[in-house]
């Protein structure tokens, strides 16, 4: 007798006709296309999922250090001095100041917070450090401006975000007030947990997480390219972790929490029972992803917040 398995996948209407759209511009197997190609399915995959700005809100493009492009949003609300940094998700290999525009935008407009996000170096053209690099480099010239600063990323972005923090907190860096991490890879066992049982997510497979890494060339050793390889979790700021469920890289978040929890850091978990990997931008089509997204919001204003509000009459 011959039993076939099911391919692991929410019930959610939302969220599986958000699914549905995403694969008509990017499909499944677009790992198995030239980088180029990758690049133009997700901008067009960015462009569908785009929104206007929140009324208000300007944006101005700079450089830092002369060379990484970043982004600033100015909200027409502002109620704190906390900066917002957001880094962007995609692999390592797509994506862009453009891609993540409108998350940024509603984000900044949600916490009444400037926010500023990065362009960093994708791969395979530009393969670890760059990115990490250019990430740790733009923290650096935010923390200079001497306000408190929240870090926040998504999925590589996440990634990204786990290691500067550490690499600032070695360095004895202030003024990181708090992080989130938002369907982060932290680097965990692919033998085992959500990278089996959710090898076949729709949105990511455990195949897709081994491309990207392969692609990206970290130091599995190394814990800023790999947060969860760390042996020490003390001292980090305040974090706010979501993972999808149906995600092979909940483990990731699932493990991260629970060892920064241990190491006494301030910790708060969320993990959306019916979402799948890049929920973010099923904002607007799927409750699931409303609520986490209103959750995620929530939690930045609160670290911005209580680090340097400035009053409702700015």
């Amino acid at each position: 007798m011959t039993t076939t398995s099911l391919k692991p996948s929410p019930t959610e209407p939302g969220i599986l006709a958000f699914h549905k759209r995403c694969e008509e511009f990017y499909p499944a197997d677009a790992v198995d296309a030239p980088i180029e190609q990758q690049r133009k399915w997700y901008d067009a995959l960015c462009a569908q999922f785009d929104a206007p700005a929140p009324v208000g809100m300007a944006k101005d493009d700079a450089l830092v250090l002369g060379r990484i492009p970043i982004r600033r949003y100015h909200p027409a609300r502002v109620l704190t001095e906390t900066l917002l940094f957001y880094i962007h998700g995609g692999g390592f290999v797509v994506g862009s100041l453009s891609s993540h525009d409108a998350i940024c935008a509603e984000i900044a407009e949600a916490a009444g917070a400037e926010l500023v996000s990065v362009d960093y170096r994708l791969a395979p053209e530009h393969v670890w450090p760059a990115a990490f690099e250019d990430c740790s480099d733009v923290l650096g010239h935010l923390l200079n401006e001497r306000r408190p600063v929240v870090v926040i990323g998504d999925s590589a972005g996440g990634n990204l975000a786990a290691g500067i923090v550490l690499k600032a907190r070695d360095e004895r860096l202030e003024g990181i007030v708090g992080q989130a991490l938002i369907y982060p890879g932290l680097g965990g066992d692919v033998s085992a947990g959500s990278y089996v049982e959710m090898a076949e997510a729709p949105g990511l497979s455990t195949t897709d997480v081994l491309y990207y890494r392969d692609i990206y060339k970290a130091p599995a050793t190394n814990p800023y390219a790999l947060p969860l390889a760390s042996a020490d979790f003390s001292g980090l700021p305040p974090v706010f972790i979501t993972a999808a469920h149906f995600d092979p890289l909940r483990d990731d978040a699932r493990r991260y929490a629970a060892r920064l929890a241990r190491a006494g850091v301030e910790v708060w978990f969320r993990e959306e029972p019916q979402m799948i990997h890049a929920w973010l931008r099923a904002r607007n089509m799927s409750e699931g992803a409303r609520v986490g997204f209103a959750a995620l919001c929530q939690a930045v204003a609160n670290f911005a917040r209580r680090a340097g509000a400035l009053g409702a009459d700015r």
